[in-house]
């Protein structure tokens, strides 16, 4: 069975978001690089290439499921935040977004009753509640420790370890 056109079309601007939170991520590595926070710009490189692998899943699928991928332009996003704590709850905010997206879009599956695209789109609700919960537990303790340099120091060391096992 292929694809129909409202959720390709559907598919097509989740791409495009996805593609849009790389931009962003990308932004905010650049802007934490920019004052020398290495550890945060690490840990929003490594958002921002996940974001590109999101939208090569849904790419992939649309394609597998016989649809057209029609990229769109992608929205320049903010370049500036006033802290690390501004800049991750912008992030929390993004995330949270992204999540209600990928809700209407399984809601869409359901409707049309498009069972392999609801399978699909269960990995990224799960990706989003591990997205949000990462974000989420940033932002607390970036709310416990303050904006004060030494800690937002140590804090950067500890970004910067993402991945790291």
């Amino acid at each position: 069975m292929t694809i129909s056109k409202s959720m390709e079309r559907a598919l097509n601007e989740q791409i495009n978001k996805e593609l849009y939170s790389s931009y962003l991520y990308l932004q905010m590595a650049a802007y934490f690089g920019e004052r020398s926070f290495q550890g945060s710009e690490k840990w929003m490189q490594k958002q921002a290439k996940e974001e590109v692998s999101h939208a090569m899943r849904i790419y992939r699928f649309v394609l597998d499921r016989g649809g057209s991928v029609k990229l769109t332009d992608i929205k320049a996003p903010k370049g500036a935040w006033k802290n690390h704590l501004e800049a991750f709850n912008a992030s929390l905010a993004h995330e949270r977004a992204v999540t209600a997206s990928i809700h209407g879009l399984v809601d869409l599956a359901a409707k049309e009753k498009d069972k392999a695209t609801e399978v699909m789109l269960q990995w990224f609700v799960s990706e989003q509640v591990e997205e949000e919960a990462s974000v989420t537990e940033i932002v607390d303790q970036l709310k416990l420790i303050g904006n004060t340099a030494p800690s937002l120091l140590m804090f950067d060391k500890i970004l910067g370890k993402r991945g790291e096992k």
